[in-house]
C-alpha cells in the first residue's frame, strides 16, 4: 500500500518551520507538529515498507523500508527503531544536520542493524519523487 505524498505547500511549510527552528525563532507547537508529520509522511512515501520505525515523540511515528533489505516487522516493537526529538528530526529532514553528526552527538537513538537514515535524508527541500 502506497502512502499518500504530502502536497508541495505542506512540504514548503515544513521546510520553513525547519529553517525557523534552526535559527532559534519561537515556533508554535502546532507548526512543529505539522512539519514533523509532513516530513515523516514524505519519508514514508519515498521509502515504503515496515522494516524501520522512526519515532518523533510526541508528534508521530512511521515505519519505512530500507533499500536492499527485505525483512519486515509485523508485531510488537520492531527490531530497528530510531527515536529523535522534533527539532533534531527537522534539522535532519531538511539537511541542516547530517545523520552521523547527530548520532555522534547522541541527539538521537538508533537500535538495530538497519536503523540508519544516512542514505535516506534529507526529505525536505529536495525534488526527489
Amino acid at each position: 500500500m502506497s502512502r499518500r505524498r504530502p502536497d508541495a505547500d505542506a512540504l514548503a511549510a515544513a521546510s520553513h518551520v525547519a529553517a525557523l527552528l534552526s535559527s532559534d525563532t519561537g515556533v508554535p507547537r502546532a507548526a512543529v507538529a505539522a512539519a514533523v508529520r509532513t516530513s515523516l509522511a514524505e519519508l514514508a512515501h519515498r521509502h515504503p515498507g515496515r522494516l524501520v520505525e522512526v519515532r518523533v515523540p510526541p508528534f508521530a511515528a512511521v515505519q519505512i523500508g530500507v533499500p536492499g533489505a527485505t525483512s519486515v516487522h509485523t508485531r510488537g516493537t520492531p527490531p530497528n527503531v530510531i527515536e529523535v526529538g522534533p527539532a533534531t528530526w527537522l534539522a535532519l529532514a531538511s539537511g541542516r544536520l547530517i545523520w552521523d553528526d547527530a548520532l555522534g552527538a547522541h541527539a538521537l537513538s538508533a537500535s538495530g542493524a538497519h536503523a540508519s537514515l544516512a542514505d535516506l535524508l534529507p526529505v525536505l527541500g529536495t525534488d526527489t519523487p
